[in-house]
């Protein structure tokens, strides 16, 4: 959602030409423009932008798979220490100075860093934006065909709007699985109905290629977390079990 958002907001969203690629910026040079030739490529090779956006998708996300591990590696690190620092929140609730302390010192007793679930995400954000540009200053994808989409439009159907929010749902789903923080599942309630509900809106109005993308990523990342994250997960947790 918020890649979308800030790609969107980007100050260059016009077409890669020439120029571009003699006199582009490092954005432009190393991650924008190799990605739009990677669709471009694959095109050649597949012969349609709609399987061509479908294998970059695949590539994009298999790369940064590793990220997303250590993200849920971190959470479930924060997740075992939850007791321990609610021990200390209702021992400190009048010393925040004392408090945060603490669980510094709680941290680096359990070798836990905060900052671990944040860098993942920040590494992947200009990934997956320099990605969604690609697609859309890819001056061939908006005239292109796939299925019964021009790629270039919005769905007529509405087929992809609805299947955005569908996948959208589906990943809040099997990715909040486990969360036993009241406050947090309260939380999650609201916002799997809140995003779905927005993406649908967002689709509705994007090019059909970004929605296509917007569904491939989501589609991937469920078989990811269901195939490779979640095992690996229930043997984190089981491990943790038996120390």
């Amino acid at each position: 959602m918020a890649v979308v958002m800030v790609a969107g907001c980007s100050p260059n969203m016009s077409h890669i030409t020439e120029k571009d690629r003699v006199n582009g910026g490092f954005w432009d040079k190393f991650l924008v423009i190799p990605m739009s030739d990677l669709l471009d490529w694959f095109e050649g090779v597949l012969g349609n932008y709609g399987l061509s956006i479908l294998v970059v998708t695949l590539i994009v996300r298999f790369i940064i798979a590793p990220l997303y591990w250590k993200q849920i590696k971190s959470m479930e690190a924060l997740k075992k220490l939850q007791p321990k620092m609610k021990k200390l929140q209702d021992k400190y609730k009048n010393n925040p100075q004392q408090m945060q302390q603490e669980m510094l010192k709680l941290y680096q007793t359990h070798g836990y860093n905060p900052a671990s679930g944040c860098l993942p995400m920040i590494i992947q954000f200009p990934i997956l934006i320099a990605f969604y540009q690609a697609i859309v200053r890819n001056p061939h994808i908006a005239d292109s065909n796939f299925l019964w989409l021009q790629l270039g439009k919005p769905d007529p159907y509405l087929i992809l709007p609805l299947l955005a929010a569908a996948t959208t749902y589906i990943q809040f789903i099997v990715s909040q699985a486990g969360v036993d923080n009241p406050q947090q599942a309260q939380m999650n309630k609201i916002m799997m109905w809140v995003f779905p509900v927005m993406i649908a809106i967002l689709a509705y109005q994007f090019a059909s290629a970004l929605s296509l993308y917007w569904v491939y990523g989501n589609a991937i990342y469920i078989l990811q977390y269901l195939l490779i994250f979640n095992p690996l997960k229930r043997k984190l947790v089981q491990e943790g079990a038996t120390r």
